[in-house]
């Protein structure tokens, strides 16, 4: 029996709540197919920075099980498996360093301060891969505002979590745990910083760094550090887990750039999961309209 016709297996079903909420943020975004009923409004925001023409959502289906997180596993289809083990809560978030007001955040207390709002932002992985997903989160910019930072943060480190009771990609050492990565301040001010709390519509699941993980829709994916459990403003740049293994094939920026290739491969285009054929990758991941004057007067071709 061909894929077409066989019955659908329950794994590639997706619950309810979810298929209903896809449902009707696709309506919202206006891309239901033409004669459809209109389906409910629903507060799915799509601010001055998503794509400019709505572009199809990506699966759910490929979001969460299609990851990147060597905390559990190297390979990409087994990580949402692998996951089920984690647990996210309890959870705190630590925001210190060169800060007025270090604190420790419980979960309920961070979703409670800071008012949760809808993004449609695409992400891209330097492995060439990429997805549109619509993101619920805030800003990291008033998570930082309020710690108020001292003139001497330049920086802003991101430390993950290391558990590798749960974790079990932690057990190996295929990167220096916990995972570490690192912005400069202007950045993680940007309007575009997202640090998010779930997707369509639902929490984070496992895969996908729940309880909180950055996006960062502008920079390769590696730069979006999942299961984020403290944040360091520092005043030089933090030394990042992939740049520590393989210096020459991930950068300190990591922006979307299809002119600069990966040592291994082009970056001139990309595979949208879903998809069967690839499409041009825009520079900045089609954000530059946003976030380029961010790097006025640097030789982009050197900053990977």
């Amino acid at each position: 029996m061909s894929p077409a016709s066989r019955p659908p297996r329950p794994s590639e079903i997706a619950p309810e709540r979810v298929w209903r909420e896809r449902r009707r943020l696709v309506a919202a975004l206006g891309l239901l197919a033409a004669g459809g009923t209109p389906a409910p409004a629903v507060r799915a925001a799509v601010p001055f920075h998503a794509p400019a023409s709505p572009e199809p959502l990506t699966a759910w289906e490929h979001v969460t099980r299609h990851n990147n997180y060597y905390e559990f596993s190297p390979a990409k289809d087994a990580v949402w498996k692998l996951a089920e083990e984690f647990n996210p809560r309890p959870w705190t978030l630590t925001v210190e360093g060169e800060v007025g007001r270090p604190r420790t955040w419980g979960l309920d207390e961070l979703l409670a301060r800071f008012a949760q709002e809808d993004r449609v932002e695409r992400l891209r992985c330097v492995e060439g891969w990429s997805i549109v997903v619509p993101w619920r989160g805030f800003a990291l910019a008033s998570l930082l505002a309020e710690a108020q930072p001292r003139s001497t943060a330049k920086y802003v480190e991101f430390i993950s979590v290391h558990r590798p009771s749960e974790m079990i990609g932690q057990r190996r050492p295929v990167l220096p745990w916990p995972y570490r990565e690192g912005l400069r301040i202007d950045e993680a001010m940007h309007p575009l910083a997202l640090v998010a709390t779930g997707l369509y519509g639902q929490p984070l699941p496992a895969q996908n760094g729940a309880p909180l993980r950055l996006v960062l829709p502008w920079k390769y994916g590696f730069k979006s550090a999942k299961a984020v459990t403290h944040i360091r403003l520092v005043e030089r740049p933090p030394a990042t887990s992939w740049m520590s293994v393989a210096p020459s094939e991930y950068g300190f920026f990591g922006n979307v750039n299809p002119e600069v290739a990966h040592p291994r491969w082009s970056q001139r285009r990309e595979n949208r999961l879903g998809e069967l054929g690839k499409r041009a990758t825009l520079p900045f991941n089609g954000y530059a309209e946003q976030v380029a004057s961010l790097y006025a007067g640097m030789d982009l071709s050197r900053h990977f």
